[in-house]
């Protein structure tokens, strides 16, 4: 569910917000550290209020894990994902449209987008569909919550600017620990198919991979978030419709169920839920806009409880709680210390 834009350096920028993505998802890599009141400025003030939007995107996202159960049902996974990608472009095209905006210019561009439309869309989208063939929706929803972790992980080594603090470093553990929770490590991973939670882990640290990829290569880039984003789920959908006929056939039949799955994945939770982000994030900042990611996990886990009747151990909450927590601590700053005065 994730999207990348070029995060500009600000307060910000050293936290990655997750999500997509799941579904996703589509979150940036760093969002642009916005000023509310300059976004603001010059501007008519949003007719539906920011919290609403927030609590909209929570419930895209985390009904995403549900909807490519469902897809899953009718269609190859690489199917389910070309869909996704599909829908979600077409509407990003209209929204592109509308705002008569433009595709980004220059090769070098097109070329890091191609990168990041592979780390942040194609790859993680196609491994949570193949995961999902064996896996439950809440444990792949749970899955996507480690992106934090890996992200921090991954930008201490990666990344000279993010420099680790006890508390970030403690919560990396303690998000891992969560993660073993989850997957009952005691009773040495029984019950679990080593296979679908092995992608559905992989397509949470794809990424991070993806976001900084962006950081270092499309940093300051005069594009507007919507161009780029737009020609990255462009390219992300060129990279399914050559991959899915090599790996598929052509459905013998179209599902009512399993195809609006997919175009309400596509269409809702790919392309409205990336303008929702983007909405959010420029009226109330990154920092609050990247909570969304602690919310996705528990909806995913009620959507597949409720919804498709599957089974819930003791462990599964109790972990993803613990996940949680750990990539909370990641995200925190350390405190400056006052400056002694003389």
């Amino acid at each position: 569910m994730s999207t990348a834009t070029p995060p500009r350096p600000g307060p910000d920028s050293a936290s990655p917000s997750p999500a997509v993505a799941a579904a996703a998802p589509a979150v940036t890599a760093a969002p642009d550290a916005v000023d509310p009141a300059r976004a603001g400025a010059g501007r008519t003030r949003p007719a539906v209020d920011w919290r609403i939007r927030f609590a909209a995107l929570a419930l895209i996202w985390g009904f995403s894990f549900l909807l490519i159960k469902v897809g899953t049902h009718g269609f190859a996974p690489f199917q389910v994902t070309f869909g996704r990608l599909f829908f979600g472009t077409a509407v990003l095209a209209v929204a592109m449209a509308v705002k008569r905006d433009r595709l980004p210019r220059g090769l070098r561009t097109w070329g890091h987008l191609a990168v990041a439309a592979f780390f942040l869309n194609a790859l993680p989208f196609s491994l949570f569909a193949y995961a999902e063939l064996t896996i439950p929706s809440t444990l792949a929803g749970i899955c996507n919550a480690t992106s934090p972790l890996w992200g921090m992980a991954l930008s201490l080594v990666a990344l000279s600017e993010d420099r680790p603090t006890r508390r970030r470093v403690a919560g990396l553990g303690l998000g891992f620990l969560g993660v073993l929770t989850v997957l009952g490590a005691w009773q040495g991973f029984s019950g679990l198919d080593v296979t679908g939670t092995a992608m559905a882990l992989l397509a949470s640290l794809s990424y991070p991979i993806g976001w900084i990829y962006v950081r270092r290569t499309l940093a300051g880039n005069s594009g507007s978030h919507l161009s780029l984003t737009g020609a990255q789920l462009f390219l992300a959908t060129l990279q399914l419709a050559v991959v899915t006929p090599l790996f598929t056939t052509l459905p013998e039949a179209f599902p009512a169920g399993p195809l609006l799955a997919v175009f309400v994945l596509g269409a809702l939770g790919t392309g409205l839920a990336i303008l929702l982000q983007y909405g959010v994030v420029a009226e109330v900042g990154p920092t609050t806009g990247q909570m969304v990611t602690y919310f996705i996990p528990v909806i995913a886990t009620a959507a597949g409880v409720t919804l498709l009747g599957e089974q819930l151990s003791w462990n599964t909450p109790v972990g993803a709680l613990i996940v949680l927590a750990g990539a909370a601590l990641t995200q925190t700053k350390a405190r400056k210390r006052p400056t002694p005065q003389p």
